[in-house]
């Protein structure tokens, strides 16, 4: 989670209700589709993608007052999201510990028809990745951020991203070369 609000040098600066709604509701437009992709690859899952999501724009509604650089609201929002998604699977981990296990879920026909056969194996690839191996790929690649930028958002250095990254590109290959 981010140590800080604010990002800036300058102090918060007070708005309206008005100004806090329209400057939300701006955010939501411009950032909802690309943080539920975003989130989607980070859980594999579009209903946890969605709670992830919905939190991390909970948690922005909570703070936007406070933060001095509104400018920057994408950054902090995909930073927010990949948070929830590292809680969403420790989470899951730890009550994978203490349940049997159980068959996994299905694919809904909906998502089933949507996805190319090719995108499913790349998916599926995904999943057998480290959850840093994962989202550094999926920052890098989907996300198109820069190493310094994934670097930022996962507080790691860069020198990790690349490690992670190209560790993550070697298995996805394994894994997508032994599919065929």
């Amino acid at each position: 989670m981010m140590s800080s609000v604010t990002t800036g040098e300058a102090a918060p600066v007070a708005m309206s209700a008005a100004d806090r709604d329209a400057l939300l509701h701006g955010a939501f437009v411009a950032h909802y589709t690309p943080m539920l992709r975003l989130a989607t690859l980070l859980t594999g899952e579009r209903a946890a993608a969605e709670d992830v999501v919905q939190e991390a724009f909970v948690k922005l509604h909570r703070s936007i007052e406070r933060m001095s650089d509104r400018a920057h609201l994408g950054g902090y929002l995909r930073t927010i999201v990949v948070n929830e998604a590292r809680s969403r699977h420790r989470h899951l981990r730890v009550v994978e510990r203490r349940r049997p296990p159980v068959a996994p879920d299905s694919v809904s026909a909906e998502d089933d028809a949507v996805l190319r056969e090719d995108q499913r194996e790349v998916i599926a690839a995904l999943r057998t990745l480290s959850d840093r191996q994962r989202e550094c790929i999926v920052l890098r690649y989907y996300g198109e951020l820069s190493e310094a930028e994934i670097a930022k958002t996962l507080g790691i250095a860069p020198g990790s991203v690349k490690t992670h990254t190209s560790r993550g590109m070697a298995a996805l290959a394994a894994a997508l070369e032994g599919g065929r």
